[in-house]
């Protein structure tokens, strides 16, 4: 019975491998298309409220869609109606697109925050436990897209402080093995600000 079971668990990796193989960045595009409204066709976003999904990770975007449909661990009303009618492929073709387009530019920041804000990402908050940002997310913000850690840098400063502050009370919680909400429970307000805008600085 053991072997069958293993069997089976090692025949439906296989098929969830090759689903995510044959994820279709055309299709995608054409999937995309009531995306575009708030992030732009090409996912570059012009609204600091709604976040740049160009050059993302092709699994931190499926994985997102995913969690907005589900309305659990991360919840938002548009969101859900966006993605509630969408199958694991029309997310996996929807995220291959996306992952293949280019960022085109950092978004704007305040230059009076970028000092503490480096310190924050390049080297935590030592006093607090912080870790350092860069250590998921890599030195310039581009992230890991085969472990699903999100490309942040060029993210607009609105969107990252509002996501921030949910990964600290709580309201968003769908990180990996809780490591934002532990770093953003540790971080006051100024300091989610401050490096907020230094992400931003990134490209």
């Amino acid at each position: 019975m053991k072997q069958i079971r293993l069997i089976t668990a090692v025949f439906l990796m296989s098929l969830t491998g090759i689903a995510f193989a044959s994820a279709d960045a055309a299709a995608g595009k054409d999937k995309s298309a009531a995306c575009g409204g708030c992030h732009m066709p090409d996912g570059n976003s012009m609204v600091p409220t709604f976040p740049k999904l160009a050059g993302q990770g092709s699994k931190y975007i499926a994985k997102q869609l995913a969690d907005f449909k589900a309305n659990t661990k991360r919840q938002d009303p548009v969101m859900l109606g966006m993605a509630a009618a969408l199958s694991e492929q029309d997310a996996a073709d929807i995220a291959a697109y996306f992952s293949s387009q280019k960022l085109n530019s950092a978004a704007p920041f305040d230059e009076s925050k970028l000092t503490l804000g480096q310190e924050i990402f390049k080297g935590g908050v030592l006093a607090k436990g912080v870790p350092a940002c860069q250590g998921c997310h890599g030195p310039v913000g581009a992230g890991n897209a085969p472990a699903g850690y999100p490309q942040i840098g060029g993210q607009y400063t609105d969107y990252t402080i509002k996501q921030l502050k949910a990964f600290r009370d709580g309201t968003r919680s769908n990180d990996d093995r809780e490591l934002m909400r532990q770093a953003a429970a540790k971080l006051s307000d100024a300091e989610i600000v401050a490096v907020a805008n230094y992400i931003a600085s990134l490209k």
